[in-house]
């Protein structure tokens, strides 16, 4: 199929754009900044330029296209609000997909995002849900937790650096899925018409609280982590100084994630009927602990080199 991949530049989108490729589909992704997506083009992507608030822009990347998946999402170093990139965007590439004839789309969401509505990310999801449902669109939605990739930052790097670990909030188990488990799902829906118009639980094979992801990174890296979990008042104020001023609106909205990641309120659902869906083997996804002691042994690996070839040069400094 012709398939265009919006937020391909992303953790995740990248991975999209990787997996369709390689199951045989011509891929566009719609990037804002060109040159920071050379990498894609060299995989065999058509690149070309697009903003989600550019509708003009819309119309040109969706031409010819028979498919669209959608995994742009608002980031961090963004200065606008999640409401104009994640709502108003998404509008935008709606609307610009009924205006192209374009019907195929499959859409990233988040797991419970209805429960949520005091949480912006959560309510703009749960909203662009309800809109796809009350459309001709064919949708397939997929309904995530978290990404194992997002834990090397957090936890997997300042546990080995013998850095803090900062959580916040209640434990709260989390079923967090490897980027492209999430992309096989994504990829696969093209080829199940039985998705079409549904939403799907798409989550890992377990669910971990953040003192159990601290102990995983401090077995695999043989070192002790230092935990410091934030008081919920700091956040909340974090959240409202933030606020304050236009240009931290985004980093507010997202402080208020921690509702969800730290409310106590568990981010996992049955995978049974996905996997049937979908066609795919769940023997065939990541767990946690495969990929952060994989993660470790090639970052220990690597130091070890280095140290190794440290001292070959301190060796060839010595006078005899």
């Amino acid at each position: 199929m012709q398939v265009l991949v919006v937020g391909g530049t992303g953790t995740l989108g990248r991975q999209i754009a990787r997996r369709a490729l390689d199951a045989g589909h011509n891929v566009r992704c719609m990037v804002r900044y060109p040159r920071k997506a050379a990498f894609l083009q060299e995989w065999g992507c058509e690149l070309t330029r697009g903003d989600l608030l550019e509708p003009e822009s819309l119309d040109y990347a969706l031409e010819g296209q028979e498919a669209l998946i959608d995994a742009a999402t608002a980031r961090a170093s963004d200065s606008l609000s999640t409401y104009d990139i994640d709502w108003s965007g998404q509008q935008n590439l709606f609307s610009a997909c009924g205006r192209n004839g374009l019907k195929r789309v499959v859409f990233v969401s988040l797991l419970g995002a209805s429960r949520h509505p005091d949480v912006p990310l959560m309510d703009i999801k749960a909203c662009t849900e309800a809109w796809l449902e009350a459309s001709d669109l064919d949708y397939t939605i997929l309904q995530g937790a978290g990404f194992m990739q997002g834990l090397i930052s957090q936890f997997a790097i300042p546990v080995l650096e013998g850095q803090t670990v900062w959580v916040s909030g209640v434990p709260t188990p989390i079923a967090y899925m490897n980027t492209q488990d999430m992309a096989r799902f994504a990829v696969a829906a093209l080829d199940h018409p039985a998705t079409m118009r549904r939403a799907f639980a798409v989550v890992g094979p377990k669910a971990w609280t953040t003192a159990e992801v601290t102990q995983l990174c401090e077995r695999y890296s043989s070192k002790d982590a230092k935990v410091f979990r934030v008081p919920p008042t700091l956040i909340n104020l974090m959240r409202g100084v933030a606020g304050f001023f236009e240009a931290g609106q985004n980093v507010a909205e997202r402080l208020s994630f921690d509702r969800v990641s730290g409310g106590g309120e568990a981010l996992d659902a049955p995978m049974d009927a996905s996997y049937a869906a979908f066609g795919l083997d769940p023997a065939d996804t990541t767990t946690l602990e495969a990929y952060l002691r994989e993660y470790y042994d090639t970052i220990l690996k690597r130091l070890r080199e280095m140290d190794a070839d440290l001292d070959k040069n301190a060796k060839k400094k010595l006078p005899f």
